[in-house]
């Protein structure tokens, strides 16, 4: 699955996995992945975001973040996502989910075809954290809202 991460942590390996739930083909940043391991493993200090916006994607980014075309215009701007506390779900893990809608304002014009999302860590340009497809595309024109509905951004680890 894309988004899967092998670490070597002295003799043990740790096996990463991130999912997006109802959206498919999740994947870390090199941006995040970076961070995390040397935060973790270099004790390289690094602050998380305080708060994550999601972004609509017409065109996919890669994996550094770029190439992808955002939503613009049109009354479009990226939303809080608010997470509810890591759950542990064993025997798979544990996880986060969302813990609101996230509610994208009503366009004023087209959007466009909706590819995807991405977690960012602010509300415009910032980081890249996280990106991932949805399952269907989902076309948005004047007068749509997109909304992502509670529980939909799951974010796992195992």
């Amino acid at each position: 699955m894309l988004g899967s991460l092998l670490i070597c942590v002295g003799l043990f390996w740790i096996f990463l996995e991130l999912t997006i739930s109802n959206l498919t083909g999740t994947s870390m940043s090199q941006y995040l992945q970076q961070k995390l391991l040397e935060h973790t493993l270099r004790h390289v200090s690094w602050t998380s975001p305080t708060t994550v916006y999601v972004a609509l994607f017409t065109v996919m980014p890669g994996e550094d973040g770029t190439g992808g075309t955002e939503v613009t215009g049109g009354a479009y701007a990226r939303q809080a996502a608010t997470f509810a506390a890591y759950a542990n779900t064993a025997p798979t893990g544990g996880k986060c989910v969302t813990s609101a809608d996230i509610s994208f304002p009503v366009a004023t014009a087209n959007w466009g075809t909706i590819a995807g999302v991405g977690i960012y860590d602010a509300s415009s340009s910032g980081n890249l954290l996280l990106y991932q497809t949805l399952t269907a595309n989902q076309v948005i024109n004047s007068g749509q809202q997109f909304v992502l509905s509670a529980g939909d951004l799951e974010v796992d680890m195992d």
